[in-house]
């Protein structure tokens, strides 16, 4: 698990930034993606574990990264722009971004909830950013739960 400095770190340095410069920032948004890199890949894993096809801190698909751009950004193109911004280059390889760039992943996963049909629960209830995660992010076939989320989060931000 990483540390709480390193967290508030991740939170302050990539997280709050990323999603001001896409316009997506909100206290909820900000603490719903740091929960969500927190439990997806406790801030190291760049590759899931047992090689399956989720990169990044936020281990996202490409699958679901193709489809955010093709249903969802591909009609938005200011928010498009601002998300392309955040690569390292404008031909960097997707995959790559996905993986190693950090805020080009946070923005993505802020995007995918955006298309949430429900809007984020209010910072600080721990309990609803879990169970919207699950719902949302990590989905019916995900293996995480909501009592994982919250262990995450509280053994690195402490009990809420």
């Amino acid at each position: 698990m990483p540390t709480r400095e390193k967290a508030i770190a991740f939170r302050d340095d990539i997280i709050t930034p990323t999603l001001q410069a896409i316009g997506l920032h909100s206290d909820a948004a900000v603490e719903l993606l740091l929960g969500t890199a927190l439990q997806e890949s406790k801030l190291v894993y760049r590759t899931q574990i047992g090689g399956g096809p989720a990169r990044g801190l936020f281990q996202m698909e490409m699958a679901t990264h193709d489809d955010i751009f093709d249903n969802y950004l591909k009609y938005r193109s200011t928010l498009r722009n601002a998300v392309l911004q955040l690569k390292s280059a404008p031909d960097a390889d997707a995959e790559e971004e996905l993986t190693n760039n950090d805020a080009y992943a946070a923005a993505m996963a802020r995007v995918l909830y955006k298309r949430a049909p429900a809007a984020l629960p209010s910072a600080g209830k721990l309990s609803d950013m879990a169970a919207y995660w699950k719902q949302y992010y990590n989905t019916l076939f995900g293996a995480g739960t909501v009592s994982q989320y919250m262990n995450s989060w509280n053994s690195v931000m402490g009990a809420a």
